[in-house]
């Protein structure tokens, strides 16, 4: 009983203890928009007040973390920043392909011509973009949990079936599309995986965004941000807000010597009254354990550090009896400080990296936009030369000698049906000056300049619908468009890979922050259901070998898959289930060699295809089963009363014969007519 009684009251304090310093605190964090969702306490050498078990105790914090580290961290984010220099210049280039706005990248770099030249943009490079983003959104992914202990199969179970909810929650389609065009242009997305304790009422939630590279910074020469030393994440903030938040920031704002990159914007953008917020992540090492701590500033001043939260939460236990009956209580630890625990149990950076091309000594890659933009440059300056010559051949010139006695401007003027001119009119005076046009051979190579891009991205003319020349044949369409999706397939399977590290993030924000029950509202094919959840199932599970008792921490594999199929996979599904029906592998008497082919082949929802195989196989059994009592029955009948009961329903039951249609349901009809008279001279009293 005391037992049972002090867990009740620690699973209540902890909660009370996470909502203490994740909920309110973290609120205000959360209203201003800051990177990750951050506690909210006063800076280093402040007392930190609570209220525990209706006492309010105040605990004198001493800072582990003070100016002098914020600057040594500080000149860390600078290094960090020029190592990257080269990446954000990359980053910000591509966008301006992205928007059509090249040329003035061009001229930049003296490649634009003059600047009254026309400036052609063909969309080459975006139609690609757009064409690999449907593909992957086609491709939307859901995640199926699967254990990797006998035990652990309800717990995965319930997680397949709650994980949608919470990634819908979230508006993820919104940020899985935002990331493929982020990563389609850049190279690279990333994803934030946070626990945000303003959401539900304070109750907490998870959080997931996709943020942007120019914000994040990582140790130079590191392949997997997880084995970078420290990790930064930056934000521009309104100084008012700030304020707000933070009243000690009165008089420190505006203050510090670091700049973000930014994108060159149409509009104006103005970042006077903003000031850089940075969210801080290290790991420091407690018994051999890698724990995760974090850090929010703005230029020197701490604004709240894992390492400075160092009191300890207590909760009140049940310990026994007193002689007048009434429970002795102690206060108790109810669990470490944020200092000693960390910010996620997890102990990783709560970021995701989403590479498409990988690209060594560095996690982000590069996309189609390095991929295409060579192409697409000469494309384009191809079409300039091209535009600049049919100019010049549309535009009347001519030569006119120096001592000529013609008027110019009259002569200039088509509007004008007089020209004069001085003294006698020489052959020679005026010449006009012809335009040599295009040779054949530059068309050529225009064309097989778009055509190389084409091919590089994988966006051939049969992936967008069209059909190759002189191919007509539905199997080789059908060849043509299996193998320039190949690129896509392959990009999607690594997309895949990133989400799977997003949901097992989800997961283990799950086993650490939900103590308390939540309802799903679940939808499927039986209407909508409500369950609750929560975290015991993935807690340590004792294991008792006879021996001592050991513990194990639930752990479960991810299937990806893609949740809603594209019309040409429908399509293929369709016709293959209209296949296996021709084949007859729904017949009830070919039910076993059905299930045994099946076995051998792989498709989407093979296994409910079985299901619904064997469930036709175990229906026949039971009519079987019955047919043969009942003409156990009527032999009996017809025994007893001479009827001719058991041939009637032997020959109902075998479908009156062969033949045609119309003959077996007139031979049945007339079966049926038999079996009513024998059954009413069966029942006719004698």
């Amino acid at each position: 009983m005391n037992k049972l009684s002090c867990g009740a009251v620690r699973d209540v304090k902890f909660f009370e203890f996470f909502r203490l310093v994740h909920g309110d605190v973290q609120h205000g964090v959360q209203r201003m928009g800051a990177c990750a969702a951050g506690i909210v306490t006063a800076g280093g050498g402040e007392s930190r007040r609570g209220r525990r078990n209706g006492m309010e105790q105040t605990q004198i914090l001493t800072p582990r973390i003070g100016s002098e580290e914020i600057r040594r961290a500080a000149q860390i984010l600078k290094k960090y920043r020029e190592g990257k220099i080269q990446l954000e210049r990359r980053i910000i280039d591509n966008e301006q392909f992205w928007k059509l706005r090249h040329w003035q990248q061009m001229e930049k770099e003296g490649r634009g011509g003059n600047p009254d030249d026309p400036q052609p943009t063909s969309g080459w490079l975006v139609n690609c973009i757009l064409s690999k983003h449907a593909d992957a959104m086609d491709c939307y992914p859901e995640p199926t949990v699967l254990p990797r202990e006998p035990g652990d199969r309800e717990e995965a179970a319930k997680l397949t079936r709650i994980l949608p909810v919470i990634l819908k929650k979230n508006q993820f389609k919104r940020t899985y599309s935002s990331a493929w065009w982020y990563k389609l242009k850049s190279g690279c997305a990333v994803y934030g995986v946070f626990w945000d304790a303003g959401k539900l009422g304070g109750l907490g939630d998870i959080s997931i965004r996709r943020m942007d590279l120019l914000n994040l910074f990582w140790e130079p020469g590191v392949t997997d941000v997880q084995d970078s030393e420290h990790f930064f994440c930056t934000e521009l903030v309104d100084d008012a807000a700030l304020l707000r938040a933070y009243p000690q920031l009165e008089g420190k704002l505006g203050c510090g010597d670091f700049s973000v990159s930014r994108y060159l914007y149409d509009d104006r953008v103005d970042t006077s009254g903003k000031s850089l917020v940075v969210d801080w992540y290290y790991h420091t090492e407690r018994g051999g354990r890698k724990i995760l701590q974090y850090c929010k500033f703005v230029g020197e001043t701490v604004l709240y550090a894992t390492e400075n939260d160092i009191a300890v939460p207590t909760e009140t236990c049940v310990v026994g009896m007193d002689e007048n009956g009434q429970p002795l209580t102690q206060e108790v630890p109810a669990g470490p400080s944020m200092a000693e625990r960390g910010w996620y149990d997890h102990g990783r950076y709560p970021f995701v990296f989403d590479v498409l091309f990988p690209e060594e000594g560095t996690p982000a890659g590069y996309g189609y936009v390095d991929l295409c933009k060579s192409p697409q440059k000469q494309i384009d300056l191809m079409n300039q030369a091209i535009l600049k010559n049919t100019l010049a051949a549309a535009t009347p010139r001519f030569f006119i000698r120096a001592d000529g006695a013609v008027n110019e401007e009259e002569y200039a003027d088509w509007t004008r049906p007089f020209v004069h001119t001085n003294g006698n009119l020489g052959a020679d005076s005026i010449a006009p000056i012809h335009t040599a046009g295009l040779d054949s051979v530059y068309v050529a190579i225009l064309q097989s300049k778009i055509a190389e891009m084409k091919e590089t991205a994988g966006n051939r003319d049969v992936t967008s619908g069209g059909t190759a020349s002189g191919v007509t044949a539905a199997t080789a369409i059908a060849a043509l468009q299996e193998a320039g999706s190949k690129l896509s397939r392959n990009m999607i399977d690594d997309g895949y890979e990133a989400f799977s590290d997003v949901v097992t993030l989800c997961i283990e924000l799950i086993r650490q922050f939900y103590s308390l029950p939540r309802q799903f509202r679940l939808l499927g094919r039986g209407g909508e259901e409500f369950v609750s959840y929560d975290s015991r199932g993935l807690q340590p599970q004792a294991m008792d070998d006879g021996v001592e008792v050991r513990y194990r921490v639930p752990e479960f594999d991810l299937e990806v898959a893609a949740q809603d199929e594209n019309p040409y996979k429908t399509m293929e599904y369709n016709q293959l289930a209209l296949q296996l029906f021709q084949m007859g592998f729904f017949r009830e008497d070919l039910a076993d060699q059905a299930l045994r082919c099946l076995e051998l082949m792989e498709f989407k929802n093979k296994d409910r295809l079985a299901d619904v195989i064997a469930q036709g196989r175990t229906q026949a059994r039971e009519t079987a089963q019955l047919q043969a009592r009942l003409l156990e029955l009527a032999q009996v009948v017809d025994r007893l009363q001479g009827t001719q009961l058991a041939g009637a329903l032997e020959e109902e039951f075998s479908g009156g014969g062969s033949g045609a249609p119309g003959r077996a349901a007139s031979s049945r009809g007339s079966a049926m007519e038999r079996i009513r008279k024998a059954t009413l001279e069966a029942v006719r009293p004698r």
